[in-house]
């Protein structure tokens, strides 16, 4: 089975119980946060280090690695100084 979320507009399909990490991974997103002057995506993935924080449905700092995408989910990149 098959889930679609939105991220930055763009819509994305993954594998039901996929991490939203996972998903934009395998639609070629490498990087969706900016922070310090680069970008960041999954560096640990197991949540510790906090570089894939995305907002989902309006929720900001949200770890991509460890939230299961959800059908319908809105992400967005988040940019932290």
């Amino acid at each position: 089975m098959t889930v679609q979320i939105s991220f930055d507009g763009e819509q994305l399909e993954g594998r039901d119980g996929q991490s939203i990490g996972g998903i934009l991974l395998a639609n070629g997103h490498r990087a969706w946060r900016d922070a310090q002057g680069g970008e960041r995506g999954i560096f640990c993935g197991i949540g510790i280090c906090q570089d894939c924080v995305v907002t989902v449905n309006g929720v900001e700092g949200v770890r991509a690695c460890q939230r299961t995408a959800c059908a319908g989910d809105i992400v967005e990149r988040e940019s932290r100084a």
